[in-house]
């Protein structure tokens, strides 16, 4: 266990960013098709594909997840994904076609000092490429990486993190969350993750809580203050496990792990984010439907928030006049 997403036999990541414009995009590509939901919690989403993962609809099974910077314009990220996936002769078979199957979300990241006068056509299609290419089974980078190149968050320069962990039954779980949130991941002003409570082996600091909450700390602090402007912001990412689940299972998985984003960020689900969570399951191993799916959803929030916390923790700031700092440049 590497503590990292591909932690999970058969899953694989890759970044790919562009350092001029300040954004990037990651690939989580499945060796084989993985069942797969989504869970949409933010009052701005922006989504691919989102309407194949309704229970109602005939596709259980994607070959990837596109998670990307440049808002709208980052959509075309599945797009290059798909690109790449086609080539592996991969994809949902109708006779002699096959359609890689490649749902995706995006961040706001089109204000943090990169220059997006990219031209004609965005560059999130050829980023989508070169992620999925790169994408590998072993380890990633986290923080100012991928599609957390160029997040950010109300206080602290935001990034991308990953967290994995196995349940008493032995199934493992694992996250990987792009943090680009409207709240702030952190307590006030200090160093003292929200997170916290969750963390193992001093993974973002080890420095627990503080020994009591002031009203200060507890004090709203959001991205823009008062100004904040719809679709600035969105914390996404992908949970998957190697248990054996049905759709509508990956379904409520996604929907008790999202309760991570909860446990990390404060405020969450705001109406200026767009906060999506995908669940997957590669379907190795068998769970009990009730309470085996219950701890399987209870331990992936633990993973969630943890990983919130460690893409802040290993982000570095933007070389921009006024960017965000990172965690490690205030705190150590």
């Amino acid at each position: 266990m590497n503590n990292l997403l591909t932690d999970i036999a058969g899953v694989r990541v890759g970044h790919a960013e562009d350092a001029k414009i300040a954004s990037g995009v990651t690939a989580v590509v499945f060796d084989q098709p993985a069942v797969a939901a989504i869970d949409v919690r933010g009052g701005g989403p922006g989504t691919r594909e989102d309407a194949l993962l309704d229970l109602a609809n005939t596709v259980e099974r994607v070959d990837a997840i596109a998670l990307s910077g440049g808002s709208a314009f980052g959509l075309e990220t599945g797009g290059g994904v798909q690109a790449w996936l086609a080539e592996q002769g991969r994809g949902f078979r109708v006779r002699e076609a096959l359609i890689p199957i490649v749902p995706g979300a995006i961040l706001f990241d089109l204000l943090n000092g990169g220059d997006k006068a990219w031209g004609r056509f965005a560059p999130y299609r050829d980023l989508g490429y070169a992620a999925a290419a790169s994408a590998a089974a072993s380890d990633f980078a986290l923080g100012s990486v991928g599609a957390g190149f160029g997040a950010t968050t109300a206080t602290l320069k935001g990034g991308l993190g990953s967290a994995s962990a196995v349940t008493s039954s032995g199934a493992r779980v694992a996250a990987i969350i792009a943090v680009n949130a409207v709240g702030s991941v952190t307590v006030g002003d200090g160093p003292w993750f929200w997170a916290a409570p969750f963390e193992v082996a001093g993974e973002f600091g080890g420095r627990g809580l503080p020994n009591a909450f002031t009203e200060d700390m507890l004090r709203m602090r959001i991205k823009g203050g008062p100004a904040a402007a719809e679709r600035e912001n969105t914390t996404i990412g992908v949970v998957v496990t190697d248990a054996t689940l049905t759709k509508p299972q990956a379904k409520r998985l996604a929907m008790i792990a999202h309760t991570g984003f909860a446990r990390a960020i404060y405020p969450v689900h705001a109406p200026n984010d767009g906060d999506v969570l995908f669940a997957a399951a590669t379907c190795e191993k068998p769970v009990e439907p009730l309470v085996g799916l219950t701890e399987l959803g209870m331990v992936a929030a633990n993973v969630v928030a943890r990983a919130i916390a460690r893409g802040v923790y290993s982000a570095t700031a933007l070389p921009f006049p006024g960017a965000q700092p990172a965690w490690k440049d205030r705190f150590g």
